[in-house]
């Protein structure tokens, strides 16, 4: 699911991290602000840790759903013989020792001219997509939809496990393919994954499937932008199979975004306010993305330097956050929704008039980080040679 994902640094109007999503929505302030110099994704502030906060009656409407997901999200799902695999876009170790080498100095070759910054990015989305394990574990803990087996029959296990399995190649792919290519420090990125693993992560979900599958929504939205726009960058730099490998990629995510985009959109119709109280919830809490925590031993702002450099590259931007939640309010037809409380009509507004608010406070930020003048921070990943933010 989850590459590297720039989140907006802002500092959202809010409720209450604990209240349940029947509580009445405080008035929404005017005023967001975004920290300096860039819109980047960084650590979440430390904050209370909320568990079980959707009501327990609600676990009956996704007890309600079982046989809608088993209709309408498992066919998403590809069987394991029609997918591809990682072997399929790698040199061929059954190959004769000089025939495989040849492959691979082909593969080095192709690599040679991408830039440092490209590799910054692209070691990004692979640990990111490496701690895989992590985020199983995260959707296992939302209530009325976990797997309570390890091996449940239940349509929102199986899609669990399944989704897992189909995103456990992108890591191995990313993560062999840049083995190969000799430009990365693999001591340092695997230090680097076990570190995040080690961490896990808090998007703020508190066990909510309401706020599960928005969570979800948007970050596989996010991953299909930012894998396309690194097999763009990989085809422009000479590299048409790593191109190839980050597009293929970006095709799983979309298939994976339709999915989770389905359950939401099947909760608006059974529960429009519960709904849109969830979605307004996200997003003000921000969208806190899955390697937060990320940490190799030695920069403590790891992950906000790196998400710096996507921003610059235009791998994953602030424009791509307010695009995505724009797109999703489309998709979702957020401003058409009928039936709201007065609470879900104020979760309403807020959410469909958030995103120019965000764009045009990233032109203020844009425009202070220019007065800065420019930065730049050492990569681990790559033997500590330095890239500018």
């Amino acid at each position: 699911m989850q590459a590297l994902i720039a989140v907006p640094t802002q500092s959202l109007p809010g409720t209450p991290r604990g209240r349940n999503l029947t509580r009445r929505l405080r008035p929404l302030r005017s005023s967001l602000t975004f920290r300096q110099p860039t819109v980047s994704a960084v650590a979440a502030p430390a904050r209370p840790q909320v568990t079980h906060s959707m009501p327990p009656e609600k676990v009956e409407v996704f007890k309600s759903l079982e046989g809608w997901a088993s209709e309408s999200v498992l066919p998403l799902l590809k069987p394991v013989e029609e997918l591809w695999q990682p072997q399929d876009f790698l040199p061929d170790p059954a190959l004769p020792f000089d025939a495989f080498s040849e492959q691979v100095r082909k593969l080095r070759d192709r690599t040679a001219e991408l830039p440092d910054e490209y590799f910054v990015v692209l070691v990004g989305d692979m640990i990111t997509e490496d701690a895989l394990p992590t985020y199983q574990t995260m959707i296992n803990t939302l209530d009325g939809v976990r797997d309570e087996t390890g091996a449940s029959a239940n349509p929102w296990a199986m899609w669990t496990r399944s989704w897992t399995a189909e995103e456990n190649r992108h890591g191995d792919l990313l993560r062999t393919y840049l083995y190969l290519s000799g430009r990365v420090d693999m001591l340092m990125i695997e230090k680097t994954v076990q570190y995040l693993i080690s961490a896990g992560m808090d998007p703020g979900t508190e066990n909510n499937p309401y706020l599960g599958f928005v969570y979800t929504s948007f970050q596989e939205r996010a991953t299909f932008v930012s894998h396309g726009n690194t097999a763009r960058l990989a085809k422009d730099g000479g590299d048409p199979i790593l191109a190839r490998i980050c597009g293929t990629i970006a095709a799983d995510e979309k298939r994976h975004e339709n999915a989770y985009s389905r359950i939401v959109e099947k909760l608006l119709e059974v529960d429009p306010t519960g709904a849109m109280l969830a979605i307004a919830d996200m997003m003000r809490k921000k969208i806190t993305m899955p390697a937060h925590l990320m940490y190799d031993g030695r920069d403590p702002r790891l992950f906000e330097h790196f998400s710096a450099v996507a921003q610059r590259m235009g791998v994953y931007t602030a424009d791509d956050y307010a695009d995505i939640l724009e797109f999703l309010i489309g998709r979702w037809r957020l401003e058409k929704l009928e039936g709201l409380t007065g609470e879900g009509r104020l979760a309403q507004d807020f959410v469909c008039g958030l995103a120019p608010r965000i764009r045009k406070l990233q032109e203020r930020a844009d425009e202070r980080a220019r007065k800065m003048g420019p930065q730049s921070a050492s990569f681990s990943w790559i033997f500590n040679k330095e890239v500018a933010l």
